[in-house]
């Protein structure tokens, strides 16, 4: 595996490596994810891969300057990560996510910026904080349900970063009925959407109100911390990540006092 290389990806070059696990260029997730990361390349997106030529991309890093971050939080200054994973799991433990997260670091200083900021949880859909506090990230922040905002300041006195809170407040423009809040940000919401608006018509009589986050001011106030999906009921947010239709199901049944 000595040929292990990392490779930025651009608007000329994102089909031939993929992103997020996904290379078909059919997937209507793909299609859209790629439509969004090129409006974001004026913007300071940076998407990196670590690819073998033997099995081809292995992890994944997506990072944005924090003015145009599409995450729930305040970070001007800064350098967000909004995605960072491994692909194969045999490869985890062996460093590659801290050669990904370096890369950021570098070109954070590289653009004098105070530092790098990541949002993290516990849950599925978020990268673990175990990796950034590896590397030097502190935490400074946090927001329901569980999520966790880390930095890595170049200066000590640099301002902190934090989650935009006042989350009641935010949900509460969503007070009538089911609220789907969406972003082209993540490839994977699309097909999840369609089958939730599917059974919300179906299994509960329904209709799904999905509100699209077209610009990074709305992702930055969104009601939740991962600010590109929410499933919202009455004002009340129920899911922050995508889950399962049965889940989903389980979820609204509960929520209207159905057995």
């Amino acid at each position: 595996m000595e040929d292990i290389k990392i490779i930025e990806m651009d608007a000329d070059n994102i089909n031939e490596y993929g992103f997020c696990y996904l290379k078909n260029t059919k997937h209507e997730g793909y299609r859209l994810k790629t439509g969004w990361l090129k409006q974001r390349f004026s913007e300071g997106i940076k998407l990196k891969t670590l690819y073998s030529p033997e099995e081809g991309p292995l992890g994944y890093i997506e990072y944005i300057p924090g003015e145009y971050v599409w995450r729930a939080v305040e970070a001007s200054g800064y350098m967000v990560v909004h995605c960072l994973f491994n692909i194969y799991k045999k490869y985890k433990g062996k460093g590659y996510g801290s050669l990904l997260l370096e890369e950021c670091i570098r070109d954070a200083k590289k653009e004098n910026m105070l530092g790098v900021a990541a949002v993290t949880r516990k849950g599925p859909w978020m990268a673990n904080k175990d990796l950034f506090q590896k590397n030097g990230f502190e935490l400074v922040d946090k927001a329901p349900a569980d999520f966790e905002l880390l930095v890595k300041k170049f200066k000590k006195s640099a301002p902190s970063p934090r989650f935009k809170g006042d989350w009641d407040k935010r949900l509460s423009q969503y007070n009538k009925g089911l609220t789907v809040i969406r972003s082209d940000q993540c490839p994977y919401l699309e097909k999840w959407i369609n089958e939730i608006s599917e059974t919300t018509q179906k299994n509960f009589g329904l209709k799904a109100k999905i509100v699209e986050l077209k610009t990074c001011n709305d992702a930055q106030n969104a009601p939740s911390a991962f600010a590109v999906f929410s499933l919202i009921y009455n004002g009340k947010l129920l899911v922050d990540h995508p889950i399962s239709n049965k889940r989903f199901i389980n979820i609204m049944n509960k929520e209207l006092g159905r057995k």
